[in-house]
């Protein structure tokens, strides 16, 4: 199949009295006067012409063409191309204009400068308007308009003690989903989470290069993994949410620490083991500040907890070994194979130590 030539528009359209012009500038004895008299038209006429406020006719490109020797088709073809670029002029301004006033609206409901920041746009107005297109996954302005009213509120559940803003949370949550159309994972299948949970373990023990040996272990099983830069006013932790045939889990990365990294990701799946298994049009916001948590996300924590810490070890721990202080928590932590920041963290959170000074490495690394 043939490859459809792009078509140019120029600037300007060019009018055929430019050439008559250049003729005039080149040719020493001959000027507009003359001209117009070897033409038998009033040197008005011809400057009206000279200036493109009058078309080249086919009677003057016969005149023309025997005065300078140009032929009458060339006038012709010349005059031709003027209306049509003049036409394809007209167009691409109008077409601006409509891109202009699509880009005001846009400028309402999108975060253009986080978008631009992370080179999603080129400060190139159509190809930006395309590409917000593509992000948000709508087909016109009004669709994203429509789209943000109905999802501000559908991910999460606003909290007073939140600042949070509706257009970049929209903004995140839509460029989650972008990506994730955009990244590809092996089958999924809910029969390995048990293994899942097993060798995710393992990397949050060792906490060396976790971020991409995760990613990677999350691929191999079929669960997307993105990590999605934070906006102002955005207090996420983690997002859920089904793409095509695979499960997905988008973070901010908003704390720098192996036992909250470890956390999110075992909640986030335990979204998906329990709630996303028979509702795939089910997405879960999860917010850095929790109130008044549902049932869902109660279920998510409970899944966490016993999959980082299985409930044996827990209560074997209680049952022998409290006091707790670093040299029983490193200890343990290295005999269950546990990182011994997210045994800390579920002591803080359970026995409330948060105030407790501690030399365990919560970093992740």
């Amino acid at each position: 199949m043939a490859t459809q030539k792009r078509t140019l528009i120029p600037a300007q359209a060019t009018h055929p009295g430019v050439l008559i012009k250049d003729e005039l500038d080149a040719t020493p004895d001959l000027n507009q006067r003359t001209l117009a008299k070897e033409l038998g038209v009033h040197p008005s006429f011809l400057n009206e012409i000279i200036k493109g406020k009058r078309p080249v006719t086919a009677d003057i490109a016969i005149l023309l063409e025997k005065s300078l020797g140009i032929s009458a088709d060339y006038w012709m073809k010349f005059q031709s191309q003027y209306e049509i670029d003049k036409a394809r002029v007209k167009q691409k301004n109008i077409k601006k204009l409509r891109n202009i006033e699509i880009w005001s609206i846009i400028r309402e409901y999108v975060p253009v400068r986080y978008f631009k920041k992370h080179n999603y746009l080129i400060d190139e107005l159509e190809a930006d308007i395309k590409k917000v297109k593509e992000i948000y996954d709508v087909e016109t302005v009004d669709d994203l308009v429509t789209s943000f009213s109905k999802d501000k509120f559908a991910y999460y559940r606003k909290s007073e003690k939140l600042k949070i803003d509706d257009k970049n949370m929209f903004a995140w949550s839509s460029l989650a989903q972008y990506e994730a159309r955009n990244q590809n994972a092996n089958t999924f299948n809910f029969d390995n989470l048990t293994q899942l949970s097993i060798n995710l373990n393992n990397l949050f023990y060792q906490n060396n290069d976790t971020i991409n040996r995760v990613q990677t272990l999350l691929n191999q099983f079929g669960v997307k993994m993105l990590l999605i830069d934070k906006l102002e006013k955005t207090p996420i932790d983690g997002f859920s949410f089904w793409s095509n045939r695979n499960p997905v889990i988008a973070l901010t990365l908003r704390h720098n620490r192996i036992d909250n990294f470890a956390f999110t990701v075992m909640h986030e799946i335990g979204h998906i083991d329990l709630h996303l298994r028979n509702d795939r049009n089910r997405k879960f916001m999860d917010l850095t500040k929790k109130q008044n948590l549902s049932e869902c996300e109660k279920e998510a924590d409970n899944y966490a907890q016993k999959s980082l810490i299985p409930k044996t070890i827990w209560q074997e721990i209680l049952d022998n070994h409290l006091p707790l202080n670093d040299d029983k928590i490193i200890s343990l932590g290295n005999n269950y194979g546990i990182n011994p920041a997210i045994l800390l963290g579920r002591v803080c959170y359970e026995m409330n130590y948060y105030a407790m000074r501690t030399k365990i490495d919560k970093k992740l690394k």
